[in-house]
């Protein structure tokens, strides 16, 4: 049976909402949204890193309260 799932994107401490969702027949569905979703949000960051540290997740809930986090972390470190 599909079910609808939110897909909430957390930048650091922030917190976007997805307030609408989506319907998938499978939580894997689901799950290789959430990795899409995220690969382009990590994609624009790399691109943006200015050496801070980026924490990224796609946190995925449905009607139930949360199923999964998929998260990325970024920090460059230089020696010099």
């Amino acid at each position: 049976m599909a079910s609808r799932y939110y897909f909430d994107l957390r930048n650091g401490d922030d917190l976007i909402v997805d307030e609408d969702g989506e319907v998938h027949l499978h939580l894997s569905a689901a799950q290789d949204e959430a990795v899409r979703s995220l690969a382009c949000l990590i994609q624009d960051a790399v691109g943006k890193s200015t050496g801070r540290l980026t924490e990224l997740a796609i946190e995925v809930r449905d009607d139930n309260g949360p199923v999964m986090q998929a998260k990325f972390t970024l920090q460059v470190l230089r020696k010099n």
